[in-house]
C-alpha cells in the first residue's frame, strides 16, 4: 500500500513513541526521512539515528528518542507545516523562530534539509516541513 505523506507518518510515529516513552522508534527508511532525523539529532531532539538492514528488501530507520534524567522528552510538540495538499514556502527573510527561538523548524532547501536557524544563516529559503518544540 502506498503512503500519501511519509513525512507525516514519520512525525506521527515519533509523537506516539514519545507519548508511551519508548526508547526507540522504527520506520521504513528513505533518504528524506534520514536527513530529517539527522537534522533533529543536530538540534538535540534525538539521541541516535541508524539505518538497520532488515530481512526484507527495505531498510528500517531506527531513531533513539532523547529523555532527561526525570524522563521528560526533548520533544514536546511536532507539527507538520507543509502538507501534500498545501505546500508552505518561506524565503530566508521569512523563516521565523519557533516559540521565540526555543523550538526549531526543519526546512528543505536547494542546499539540502536543514534547520530553520541554519537556513537563515546561509540565506536560503525553502519548503517548511515541520516545527519542533
Amino acid at each position: 500500500m502506498t503512503m500519501t505523506d511519509p513525512i507525516a507518518d514519520m512525525l506521527t510515529r515519533i509523537r506516539n513513541g514519545v507519548q508511551v516513552r519508548r526508547k526507540s522508534v522504527d520506520m521504513p527508511a528513505s533518504r528524506v526521512k534520514s536527513a530529517i532525523a539527522l537534522t533533529m539529532k543536530e538540534e538535540g531532539y534525538l539521541d541516535g539515528v541508524e539505518v538497520v538492514e532488515g530481512e526484507g528488501p527495505r531498510a528500517t530507520l531506527r531513531l533513539t528518542l532523547r529523555y532527561d534524567r526525570d524522563g521528560v522528552s526533548a520533544i514536546t510538540q511536532i507539527d507538520r507545516v507543509s502538507k501534500p495538499g498545501c505546500r508552505v514556502y518561506r524565503t530566508a527573510d521569512q523563516v521565523s523562530l519557533v516559540r521565540g527561538g526555543l523550538g526549531s523548524s526543519i526546512i528543505t532547501t536547494s542546499k539540502g534539509i536543514m534547520s530553520g536557524r541554519k537556513a537563515k544563516e546561509l540565506g536560503v529559503g525553502g519548503e517548511v516541513l515541520c516545527n519542533l518544540f
